[in-house]
């Protein structure tokens, strides 16, 4: 066992404690005087602070009950806004609370609310007007801007219906309604005489004064109105108070300063002394026994680490193993702490999304107890789950704001919708269940109609509060109410169906019905018939495609098709319209190009309702339709289609010929070339003049002796291979083979 840190705790000790007690033994009497002057300043400054924390919270627990009060109560705001016309009920209702408020304060003199607009002051005895009243001086000052609202410095105040002498007062006006009304005031009355038994208690009368001093620097009160004391006494410290305005001078009186110092004498010698000979014997026990924890201590480490310990060449002392053991234990600890928040976080939203899917039912009433914010629930309860989403999350949210300033208005909207939910008094959970959507269940306290009626209310203070604080827009999916955890999912289907149709529902917040959590089947077929037509009226260069897309986006409604299905269904159009027309001309083509089709119709994306869609839909259609026409009416189809037909059978033989080829003796695009051919002679242009190079080639191989490197040539080929490769591919056999095959046929008829 090493006793390293036991030595070194007993060498430490002497050397410190005789330097120290000798120190002390002759130079206390020097230092004593200073000593006990700076511990009586310091008691009397800690004395002085809590008598001022004590008037001061007094004086603001009445401001703060009496104000506290008046917001709760209705009754004051009536009052207010009686438009003229005086509410009996509320100026009652105010009168009784302002008796109430009087009489259980022992600080309040009084309490009135001066109208300005009927110049009348209600009371606890009653309605006054203000000519006559017996503060009137007093509201007339502050009507006419001369008194600030606040607290104001202490004056005399008269006492109704008793003739008396006035009494001093502390009075604070505030603005009705409130908090910065400018339809009247309160004026609240507080005592000084009770603030005065307040200091007076707090002061000892033998030993101390203290005086305060107003903000124009006039004495507001002694404490035992002891103006003697305070004149020949010593001050020691002044505090400010600034709710008030004012000041705090406390000291000391004289004859009681510093008298309890006594002189040093060979008394106190012996006694140090004795006390060094006691002080080292005991010193040696003390750290006989303060040892005895560290080698408890050391004896579990080692028990622990004696294999580690006996190793190792180097021997730390007690104190050094100590550290570190105590690091990792701590490291641990902070490690399973921080694993145990996250874990508890992890079961939290994984216990949420078992109830919106319906998953993992067993025990979750004891589950919502133990993770869950709602308190109450049981298997019987109602709930209703409220969904949110971002508006246009990736074009605002993502490009606005950085990834952590991201999270941070993410983990500001969940603590606004647990507020608001609060003040809503609803009991809500609120989770982000994707990038951009968010989920909040509520607990029913009520009737399912009361419910709704307050959820679509936190939805509306929600949507406002985070557009004006947060410059962001939100959407949301009301859910109808649900019996038990089990029917949750029932609640949230609902609730996501609605948020599908963003695009139809003409609002930002809407309310789910029973049953809407079943999204009917597409009618493909039909909408695919309808795209069609409107394509064939748009090719046709008809103006009946604009009634046509009307239809469409009736139908939409009609069918109250989801969002995801509107863009399908419109991207489809236009990829059908692309096909049609694009390869009318190098124009259109480009005008309907994958680049600046999603340029032009951006704004699809980013809509909010489906009249958004249709007028963007039909202005880029519109300028469309007019460059189709445009391209139409240059060139005769009927005239290019013959011609470009008479051309290939004069030069199929012309081993260049091709779309290209075309595309630049015609001025059209190859793929209008190739479009052209499809759409009258039912084939491909590739095969068309295949076909005419072939009964040419049949022809040649049967009335003349050319080899078959010549026919090639002459029907448009390089070379023989690729000519005898491209005729067995349509007759089926080698051009050698049909040629002599068609000849023996002839001689033997002959």
């Amino acid at each position: 066992m090493f006793r390293t840190w036991y030595r070194r705790l007993l060498l430490s000790y002497f050397p410190i404690f005789l330097l120290t007690v000798t120190i002390l033994i002759f130079a206390s009497f020097v230092f004593i005087n200073d000593i006990s002057r700076m511990e009586t300043k310091k008691a009397d400054r800690i004395s002085a602070s809590y008598l001022m924390d004590n008037v001061d919270r007094s004086i603001k627990e009445v401001q703060m009950s009496v104000l506290e009060a008046v917001e709760r109560s209705d009754a004051y705001k009536r009052y207010f806004n009686n438009q003229g016309q005086a509410d009996t009920g509320a100026i009652y209702a105010v009168a009784q609370s302002l008796r109430n408020l009087t009489h259980e304060s022992a600080y309040i003199q009084s309490i009135y609310l001066y109208d300005k607009i009927n110049e009348s002051v209600l009371t606890e005895t009653g309605l006054k007007e203000l000519s006559g009243f017996i503060d009137e001086d007093w509201i007339r000052r502050i009507t006419s801007g001369a008194l600030p609202e606040g607290w104001q410095p202490v004056r005399e105040y008269k006492v109704e219906f008793v003739q008396r002498t006035p009494i001093r007062v502390l009075t604070i006006n505030k603005a009705m309604p409130l908090p910065f009304g400018s339809e009247g005031v309160l004026v609240i009355n507080i005592k000084m005489s009770g603030i005065e038994q307040l200091v007076d208690s707090m002061v000892n009368e033998q030993l101390s004064f203290l005086t305060i001093f107003g903000s124009d620097g006039q004495p507001v009160y002694q404490a035992h109105s002891d103006s003697e004391g305070a004149a020949s006494g010593k001050l020691l410290n002044t505090l400010y108070l600034e709710r008030l305005g004012w000041t705090f001078s406390s000291g000391i009186k004289a004859g009681n300063l510093f008298s309890w110092v006594s002189v040093i004498s060979y008394l106190w010698v012996a006694i140090a002394v004795g006390t060094v000979v006691c002080a080292i014997l005991y010193l040696v026990y003390v750290t006989r026994r303060n040892y005895k924890p560290i080698q408890v201590i050391m004896n579990r480490i080692e028990g622990h680490q004696i294999r580690r310990m006996d190793q190792s060449t180097d021997r730390p002392d007690e104190m050094m193993l100590i550290d570190g053991v105590l690091e990792d234990l701590i490291n641990n600890m902070t490690d399973y702490d921080k694993k145990s928040r996250e874990n508890l976080l992890l079961q939290r939203s994984k216990l949420f999304t078992d109830l919106l899917n319906s998953e993992r039912l067993d025990n979750v009433i004891q589950r919502m107890e133990e993770l869950s914010p709602l308190t109450g629930a049981h298997s019987s309860s109602r709930f209703t789950v409220v969904l949110s989403e971002i508006n246009r999350y990736e074009q605002v949210f993502e490009d606005r704001y950085t990834r952590g300033d991201q999270n941070t208005l993410k983990f500001a909207l969940m603590n606004v919708f647990q507020e608001l939910a609060r003040s809503a008094e609803l009991q809500g959970w609120a989770e982000w269940i994707g990038t951009q959507r968010a989920a909040i269940l509520f607990l029913a306290t009520g009737s399912d109609e009361e419910m709704t009626g307050k959820i679509r209310i936190f939805a509306e203070d929600c949507r406002s509060w985070v557009e004006q604080n947060l410059r962001i827009l939100l959407s949301f999916g009301i859910g109808p109410a649900a019996a038990g955890p089990g029917s949750i999912r029932e609640s949230y289907a609902a609730a996501e169906y609605v948020m599908q149709h963003k695009l139809l529902m003409h609002e930002d917040i809407a309310l789910a019905e029973c049953g809407e959590a079943r999204q009917p089947l597409l009618e493909t077929y039909k909408y695919l018939q309808m795209i069609a037509e409107f394509v064939k009226q748009f090719r046709m260069s008809s103006g009946q495609w604009r009634e046509q897309l009307e239809r469409i986006f009736e139908a939409f409604e009609q069918d109250f098709l989801q969002d995801d299905d509107i863009r399908s269904l419109i991207q489809a159009m236009l990829q059908m319209l692309s096909r049609e027309v694009a390869v009318m001309s190098e124009q259109l083509q480009d005008e309907l190009s994958a680049e600046n089709t999603s340029i032009r119709l951006k704004g699809l994306e980013e809509a909010e309702s489906i009249d958004e869609v249709k007028s963007i839909l039909f202005e880029y259609l519109t300028d469309l339709f007019r460059t189709y026409v445009s391209v139409s009416e240059t060139k005769s189809y009927r005239a290019m289609v013959n011609e470009m037909k008479n051309y290939i059978e004069e030069n199929f033989a012309n081993p260049d010929l091709s779309l290209k080829h075309l595309s630049d003796r015609f001025q059209v695009s190859g793929k209008y070339a190739s479009y052209l051919f499809k759409t009258e002679f039912k084939m491909k242009f590739v095969d068309f003049v295949t076909e005419l190079r072939m009964k040419e080639a049949e022809q040649l191989l049967l009335e003349t002796e050319y080899s078959l490197q010549d026919i090639a040539l002459q029907v448009g080929y390089a070379n023989a291979i690729t000519f005898g490769r491209v005729f067995k591919r349509v007759a089926g056999i080698t051009p050698g083979d049909y040629r002599s095959l068609k000849r023996g046929r002839g001689a033997s008829r002959t």
